[in-house]
């Protein structure tokens, strides 16, 4: 396999025409951002992060959201959501994430 795969390589990776012994993943984590990042458009407080990758395993796919959002400024909390998905960018010769996203929101008021 090489980067630069032919521009039907969705019909070759479903056929079996090009391999790779990666997964395509799509994770949804909670958290907050704590550094705003301008590339990302991101602003302080509460936000859901979300990425695609093509990974080796489910375990590594929580590392690589952990490791991306600790650089880009944003701290895990609770639960990180994976989902096995269609992928919209081809498979590498390594692992990667891609579409990587944040949509902020209000917390909700504690009733006591």
């Amino acid at each position: 396999m090489t980067d630069t795969p032919p521009s039907d390589w969705k019909l070759k990776l479903r056929y079996g025409q090009l391999t790779t012994n990666f997964i395509h993943v799509t994770l949804i984590g909670d958290g907050k951002v704590i550094t705003v990042n301008e590339e990302y458009n991101t602003e302080l407080g509460p936000a859901v992060m979300a990425l695609k990758a093509w990974v080796e395993s489910h375990d590594e796919a929580f590392n690589m959201i952990a490791a991306i959002a600790e650089h880009l400024g944003f701290e895990l909390k609770g639960r990180i959501e994976l989902f096995e998905t269609e992928p919209d960018d081809p498979p590498k010769e390594k692992q990667f994430g891609y579409a990587i996203n944040f949509t902020a929101y209000r917390d909700e008021p504690k009733v006591s």
